[in-house]
């Protein structure tokens, strides 16, 4: 069954629950549309777990039903990344609910997340990182230069960049206001470099692109939209693939300068607001990073390795 057909079987006042916590999700937390519908899609299976154990309600739910969803789930096959995911939804759910009076405790309080596996980060080396960027007069290419060189000196995620307006740039300062995830606002520093390109763009680039649809967009598509994230893949890929190196994408390019931030002595709590990393531990993993590269080259140079 999808979903929704799951979510339509659901006993009235869990199915007006799972929505009212979808809207919640959506317009509270300002989560974004891929975050809502994983976390939805998760509760409604929890729900149809806990109405086949003989719950009818949100208030019903008990660390047992809870722990039985997530055994269930993990005896199919699932894997411990998306295990993770269902012990934090469910998490979210149960405390949600007992916030709005549904629930007389948070059941899920007490229920401990899977420890995902995490592979380290596929990251350049900071001269590959600069074989990318092509200088070029064509307005298309000129383009492409700014969005790569601001991606690795910002560090920024492809939908941060995407909705970046000519406004979020202070060019006296050299930094950008990015607008992360749940909204959070954070001001990023950007180099020499990645000044040059983008005011190459703004002079010669953008005016031929703008159109009177384009806003405020500081990035625009061929047709004077604002730039897509499907577009930045693609110019990413292109520029690894036209300087011989793996392929590359946006995400990688945020791996590489965070690595290299740390390479080069940055504090890491520095680089995790920077980032925009909620939690320390999403930005320790480029320590590790750093750390198996010292060990290759150990293992390369040393006369004792």
């Amino acid at each position: 069954m999808s979903t929704r057909d799951v979510h339509e079987s659901l006993p009235p006042a869990m199915r007006s629950a799972v929505d009212d916590f979808a809207v919640h999700l959506a317009r509270v937390d300002n989560r974004s549309a891929h975050t809502v519908r994983a976390y939805v899609g998760d509760v409604v299976s929890l729900l149809d777990h806990a109405a086949t154990a003989g719950c009818a309600a949100p208030a019903d739910l008990d660390i047992t039903v809870l722990r039985g969803w997530l055994a269930r789930r993990m005896t199919g096959g699932a894997a411990r990344t998306s295990q993770a995911r269902r012990a934090a939804a469910a998490r979210t759910f149960t405390a949600w609910a007992h916030r709005s009076g549904l629930c007389p405790a948070d059941a899920g309080a007490q229920l401990a997340s899977p420890r995902a596996h995490r592979d380290l980060p596929s990251v350049l080396r900071a001269d590959q990182a600069a074989d990318l960027v092509v200088t070029t007069a064509d307005p298309h290419a000129v383009r492409d230069r700014a969005v790569l060189e601001l991606l690795y000196a910002t560090g920024v995620r492809v939908s941060e960049l995407c909705g970046l307006d000519t406004a979020d740039l202070d060019a006296g300062r050299r930094v950008v206001r990015v607008f992360g995830k749940g909204a959070k606002e954070r001001v990023v520093p950007y180099g020499i470099p990645a000044e040059k390109a983008l005011d190459d763009w703004l002079r010669h680039g953008r005016p031929a692109l703008v159109r009177p649809g384009s806003g405020d967009a500081l990035f625009l598509g061929a047709r004077g939209g604002r730039l897509q994230q499907t577009v930045v893949r693609r110019i990413v890929a292109a520029a690894a693939q036209a300087a011989g190196l793996p392929h590359t994408s946006p995400h990688d390019l945020r791996h590489s300068a965070a690595t290299h931030l740390l390479d080069g002595g940055a504090d890491l709590r520095a680089v995790q607001d920077l980032l925009g990393h909620s939690s320390l531990s999403s930005t320790q993993i480029y320590t590790h990073v750093s750390t198996e590269r010292l060990r290759a080259a150990f293992r390369q140079a040393h006369p004792r390795a």
